[in-house]
């Protein structure tokens, strides 16, 4: 105590010499900006690693809701969509997003590694060396290929996946990089597009991938009865579901404050937005939930809550906070209804990923068009929103971002899958889904037999309610 006292009187002192002596004031403002370049650079850093570390969120909620005989699969995917998946945008995918000279009008680029990634005293964006904005932009990439993985779980070859999650980091995703974070023709437009931290360019680029992978791979092996309506496969682990959407909830907080590569005074307002996003679709998702089967369903309340983060994620830097628990209530009751929609599609989606990330990021970024009130960066105005007199310019530049995004996402991920299926094969066969993949695929169980020597844990799915998702 004594030594935080004398360091407390030390800093009044030196602020009172300041103060006195103009000159030394003075000198202090022109070495302000070199301690603000050290202090964005330490602050994005640190976000993007709560956002690498969602990894483990991921990992957990898709393990949760699906069955025990398939959990070391369900990990190793994760596993390698951070580890495989980001040296495939070091080499390739990050030249394609920022690097090199612009093609085909801002559709495409390329540049082979990570620009001046040896040199600490570079500025690639703002006050951010190439180290740290490739950094934020590495974990960003892997979040876009994990989401994926909920959505062809349980009956996927991993070595078909793993093909997947490379091209989706090396090419796919660096190339809607390239249309807007990169600069490239969505940028240019007189009416720029808006999209802060991501609801389409990260999640629904991993939604709508997701939907392309579940069609063509089809249902798990009785997820429909002969009359072909939709029946429960239960999770094995609701505890995992939850633990994992909290993790996520907070790595959200690297999501969406860090997007605003600075830390500056905006930082904790967006971090409210978010908060207020998240609670409010969780709240809705239960409530909506609810009325519809009788009882709250904690997994669905869960997915309400990252809907309303995916919901908040583009909008976060141009909403007012009472627009941003609007935005993520509104999405959080458009996730329970896309689930069950999808599910009467034959659509089989073991965790909501195409709900949560394609639908509701497709909201998320339509959403600006009605509630701008502020500039984010991306808008180059204010109230640019319809509700605060921007009128429909936005809405259209909105609308063609999201229609060409599906359109190229979904168009891509659908023949990479057919092509892998043509190829290697993209599913395992009866016997292998029956048995599950962990022993299958990978050569030994998720779970250890217990004491008494049952293996049922690595068999077979435990006794826990039906899930939604």
């Amino acid at each position: 105590m004594k030594r935080k006292l004398l360091i407390g009187a030390g800093l009044v002192g030196a602020a009172l010499l300041l103060l006195a002596n103009p000159a030394a004031a003075q000198e202090a403002e022109e070495v302000a900006p070199a301690s603000q370049i050290v202090l964005d650079n330490v602050f994005v850093f640190l976000c993007a690693i709560l956002v690498f570390f969602m990894q483990a969120g991921f990992a957990l909620v898709e393990a949760g809701l699906t069955r025990a005989k398939n959990v070391s699969n369900i990990f190793m995917k994760n596993l390698m969509d951070g580890m495989a998946g980001i040296l495939a945008f070091a080499l390739v995918g990050y030249g394609i997003g920022f690097g090199g000279s612009e093609l085909l009008g801002g559709w495409f680029g390329f540049g082979f590694g990570i620009s001046g990634i040896e040199d600490p005293a570079a500025a690639q964006v703002l006050n951010l060396s190439p180290a740290t904005f490739f950094f934020f932009q590495a974990a960003f990439a892997a979040v876009a290929a994990t989401i994926v993985s909920g959505a062809m779980a349980e009956r996927t070859k991993f070595k078909s996946y793993f093909i997947y999650s490379l091209v989706i980091t090396a090419v796919l995703y660096p190339t809607v990089l390239r249309w807007t974070w990169g600069g490239g023709w969505l940028a240019q437009l007189d009416i720029p597009f808006s999209d802060f931290a991501g609801s389409t360019i990260v999640h629904a680029t991993g939604g709508w991938a997701a939907l392309a992978g579940a069609i063509v791979l089809g249902p798990r092996l009785g997820k429909y009865g002969k009359d072909g309506k939709p029946r429960a496969i239960p999770g094995h682990n609701v505890p995992f579901v939850v633990l994992g959407a909290l993790i996520l909830f907070i790595g959200w907080f690297g999501f969406n404050p860090g997007s605003e590569l600075a830390a500056d005074n905006l930082v904790p307002q967006l971090a409210v937005k978010t908060l207020l996003a998240a609670c409010a679709g969780a709240v809705v998702a239960m409530i909506v939930n609810w009325a519809r089967d009788g009882k709250p369903d904690v997994t669905m309340a869960a997915n309400g809550m990252l809907a309303g983060l995916v919901a908040i994620t583009a909008p976060v830097g141009a909403v007012e906070t009472w627009a941003a628990l609007v935005i993520g209530g509104i999405g959080g009751a458009i996730v329970v209804l896309s689930v069950s929609f999808f599910d009467r599609m034959r659509v089989d989606d073991p965790v909501g990923a195409i709900s949560v990330h394609g639908v509701v990021g497709t909201w998320g970024t339509l959403s600006i068009a009605l509630f701008a009130r502020y500039d984010d960066a991306f808008l180059g105005r204010e109230d640019a929103g319809l509700f605060y007199g921007g009128g429909i310019d936005q809405l259209s530049t909105q609308a063609l971002f999201v229609g060409v995004h599906f359109v190229f996402v979904f168009g891509a991920a659908f023949l990479l899958f057919q092509a892998i299926k043509a190829t290697v094969g993209l599913r395992v066969t009866e016997e292998e889904e029956l048995a599950g993949l962990d022993v299958e695929e990978h050569g030994h169980m998720g779970y250890a037999p217990d004491a008494g020597g049952s293996s049922s844990l690595g068999t077979s799915s435990s006794s826990t309610k039906p899930v939604s998702v």
